[in-house]
C-alpha cells in the first residue's frame, strides 16, 4: 500500500498547492521572472507544505489503521526535503547576496567577512545530508559519499532552475530512468511525499502562475539526491556525483541555460509546455 503515500500527497496537492500559489499574488508576495512577467514568488513553499498535510492522513491510517505505508528512508527524505526547503525560503525572503552567484560568488563573500545566505543555505544543507544518511550502516567513505551526491544534487537543480519546469522536468526524467534501470519502487515511495506538490506546481510554474523560487529547486533537488543515494549503488553514486560535479563545474564559468538552448534536442524538451519559447 506505499503506493498510497504518492495518492493522497497528489491528492492534497491539486486541492491546496493552486489556491495557496495564487494567494501569495495576491497578498503581494510576487517576483519579475526571466521575461520580465510578474508571478508569484516563491510557489515552492508548497512542496513542504503539502508534504506535511498529507502527513495527517497518512499518519492516522499507518498507526490506527495498521496500513504498510512507509518504507525505509521515508523518515531521512522527510528531514533533508523540509530542511533545504526551509534554507530555500530564508534564501528567498530574506537574502540579498545578489552578487554573490555560484560557489565562487559565496566563496569570494566570506573571504571578504561577509555571510551570504546562500553560503548558509550550503552549510545548512551539509549538515542536513550528514544527519539524513547518519546510520545506514555504511562505512566512512559511503557515508560522505552519500552526504555530497545530496548537497551536490540540491545545489544543481538549483542552478538548473533558471526557465519555467525545468527543474521538475528534470527530475521526473531521473526517477523515470532510475525507477525503469533498477526496477525498484521503493525509492519512489520513500519521497513519495513530495510527488503530489511537485507535478501539480508543473504547470503552474510552465504557465507562469508561479516561480518555485530556491525554495522549490532546493527541494527539488533533494528528491533528486536521495532517489539516488537510494536507489545507486556505491559505484554508480560515485559516476553520478562525478557527472553533477562536471555540470556544476560547467555552470560557474559557463552558462548551462545556453549550452541548453543551443542543443536542439535538450531546447525541443525544455520548452514542452512553458507559455512562450523566448
Amino acid at each position: 500500500m506505499q503506493w498510497l503515500t504518492v495518492a493522497v500527497s497528489l491528492l492534497v496537492a491539486a486541492f491546496v498547492a493552486p489556491p495557496l500559489v495564487r494567494s501569495l499574488r495576491e497578498t503581494g508576495f510576487a517576483r519579475e521572472n526571466y521575461r520580465g512577467a510578474t508571478v508569484a514568488f516563491p510557489a515552492g513553499i508548497a512542496i513542504p507544505v503539502v508534504a506535511v498535510l498529507a502527513l495527517v492522513p497518512l499518519s492516522l491510517l499507518f498507526e490506527l489503521a495498521k496500513v504498510d505505508l512507509f518504507v525505509d528512508g521515508t523518515g531521512r527524505a522527510l528531514i533533508y526535503v523540509l530542511g533545504v526547503g526551509l534554507l530555500g525560503l530564508v534564501d528567498d525572503l530574506v537574502g540579498s547576496d545578489v552578487a554573490a552567484r555560484g560557489w565562487r560568488g559565496h566563496a569570494r563573500a566570506a573571504a571578504r567577512g561577509g555571510l551570504t545566505t546562500g553560503a548558509i543555505k550550503a552549510g545548512g544543507s551539509l549538515g542536513l545530508a550528514l544527519f539524513a544518511v547518519a546510520g545506514r550502516g555504511d562505512g566512512a567513505g559511503e557515508y560522505l559519499l552519500e552526504a555530497a551526491v545530496l548537497v551536490v544534487a540540491t545545489n544543481l537543480f538549483n542552478l538548473l532552475d533558471l526557465r519555467p519546469g525545468r527543474s521538475a522536468k528534470a527530475l521526473i526524467l531521473l526517477g523515470a530512468g532510475l525507477t525503469l534501470g533498477s526496477q525498484d519502487l521503493d525509492p519512489l515511495w520513500a519521497v513519495g511525499l513530495f510527488a503530489g506538490p511537485i507535478l501539480v506546481l508543473l504547470p503552474l510554474d510552465l504557465s507562469e502562475v508561479g516561480m518555485l523560487g530556491d525554495t522549490g529547486s532546493n527541494a527539488i533537488g533533494a528528491v533528486a539526491g536521495l532517489w539516488l543515494v537510494l536507489t545507486l549503488s556505491t559505484t554508480g553514486q560515485a559516476v553520478a556525483l562525478a557527472i553533477m560535479v562536471a555540470v556544476t563545474v560547467y555552470g560557474e564559468f559557463r552558462s548551462i541555460a545556453t549550452l541548453i538552448d543551443r542543443t536542439p534536442g535538450l531546447r525541443h524538451l525544455d520548452s514542452l509546455g512553458r507559455t512562450t519559447n523566448a
